[in-house]
């Protein structure tokens, strides 16, 4: 796979996987993270597919315009909202929650929003560092604590937060402390979760290898120059060296992860991590 068949694709009707739950309805709301691009727009359109109404939260306004006009374009059962925000800003936060609220029941949280850097550890900015937590780890936390109480108000008092972890929740690879960090701390999040929600308020975690989002194209460069390789290079042996499935995941596949772990499929999904990573981790020659 070369640096041309990294371009992130454009998620289609017939991509978004149709789960039979009676809990997917207009009434319920999730609340995604994220949603102007990548894994978190797929995850927007993935919902309002499966008939939610979904609070599309991101700091790009205009890629949150984007995603509102695909769920219209795919004319999708559940309709999508912006409301855009800084997941930096604590009133932002508690905004966005009061807005996503204001939908309907809001039952589902999406925390999918991340940011990458490529830096060793002795060199990389601090001030970047504190950026990336505050919006893959502290964010993601706080929201969860702003939403478990509108689960709770629900009619049968149940809700689920989904966490974007990564291979990088497993195990790490060089010049990525931050992110590293960061989802090692949201499969921490997410137990933790499971740990005090007696059931009723679930908690799951997402981790795959690299998807054909903004994000990875966005870190292509930084990551050759750091290694001493090609692009190319880093495609195919950075990204797929390790990995037995020599395919990036779609960003419409991970969504549909999330709405599989929301699901009544997932309810015994608990504090536990979807593995997808094409044997990345777990296997070696």
């Amino acid at each position: 796979m070369s640096q041309n068949q990294v371009t992130p694709p454009t998620v289609t009707r017939d991509e978004i996987y149709t789960f039979p739950d009676e809990s997917f309805t207009d009434r319920n709301v999730c609340l995604v993270t994220g949603a102007a691009s990548g894994i978190g727009r797929a995850t927007a359109l993935a919902a309002a597919g499966n008939g939610l109404t979904v609070a599309a939260t991101d700091v790009d306004e205009v890629g949150l315009e984007g995603t509102v006009d695909r769920g219209t374009d795919l004319d999708l059962e559940g309709t999508i909202a912006s409301v855009p925000g800084d997941l930096t800003d604590d009133d932002d936060l508690e905004r966005i929650v009061e807005e996503a609220a204001e939908l309907g029941d809001l039952t589902y949280l999406a925390n999918v929003a991340g940011m990458q850097h490529i830096d060793s550890i002795d060199s990389f900015p601090m001030e970047t560092y504190d950026r990336m937590h505050r919006i893959m780890l502290r964010a993601p936390l706080y929201l969860s604590k702003l939403c478990i109480p509108h689960f709770q108000e629900t009619e049968d008092g149940e809700g689920c937060v989904g966490n974007m972890a990564s291979v990088h929740g497993h195990y790490v690879t060089s010049d990525k402390v931050a992110y590293n960090v960061s989802k090692f701390g949201l499969r921490g999040l997410t137990q933790s979760i499971a740990a005090e929600g007696d059931g009723l308020v679930r908690a799951f975690s997402i981790s795959t290898a690299y998807v054909k989002t903004p994000l990875v194209t966005a870190q292509l460069e930084d990551t050759a120059e750091q290694r001493g390789i090609s692009v190319d290079e880093v495609v195919e042996d950075v990204m797929l060296g390790q990995s037995r499935v020599k395919e990036m995941m779609e960003p419409i596949d991970v969504a549909n992860l999330f709405l599989l772990g929301f699901s009544d499929l997932g309810r015994h999904l608990d504090g536990g991590d979807l593995l997808f990573d094409g044997g990345m981790t777990l296997t070696y020659e």
